[in-house]
């Protein structure tokens, strides 16, 4: 999406266009990490701003790199980088392992300004389901019916109608 130029938004030159290139380490990152979801247009996202989330991350090409700082700058001033890799005190980070491909501000997903396209580097298709999950608060097994990634794929099928 991003070398397609749906995201962040149309009209960005090649040579300047913001896109995901390989991990800062060099190598394919596979493991359970924490996000936060951050204000955006992303119709995906609907109702989940503030939540920080466990998630599977599996890949070798995750880093947002940005050539155009200016790009960089309008991105998060238009809440256009709406989920951030964070630490164990919830603060996005770009400190290896929290945020495992070194991604400038923690920048773990884009989307465009009318929110219909989300580009999301880790998996949450692997952890719609709470059996998934590497690990989650006590209170959430016992109370939760399902995973709250399942809301991302609901956000979907309603706004299809």
């Amino acid at each position: 999406m991003a070398l397609l130029g749906w995201i962040p938004y149309h009209g960005i030159e090649d040579k300047i266009q913001p896109r995901f290139i390989h991990n800062k380490s060099g190598r394919f990152e596979s493991r359970f990490s924490a996000v936060k979801i951050l204000p955006s247009p992303s119709i995906l996202l609907k109702g989940m701003e503030g939540s920080v989330l466990g998630i599977c991350v599996a890949h070798g090409e995750g880093m947002a790199y940005f050539p155009d700082e200016g790009i960089l700058k309008d991105v998060e001033e238009k809440g256009l980088a709406p989920i951030r890799y964070v630490d164990d005190n919830n603060e996005v980070t770009t400190r290896y392992p929290f945020n495992p491909n070194g991604s400038v501000s923690g920048i773990a997903a884009l989307c465009s300004p009318d929110g219909r396209h989300l580009a999301i580097m880790p998996h949450p298709e692997r952890t719609f389901l709470k059996w998934q999950w590497a690990w989650m608060p006590e209170d959430w097994k016992k109370s939760l019916k399902a995973s709250p990634w399942l809301r991302i794929f609901q956000n979907a099928r309603e706004w299809c109608g």
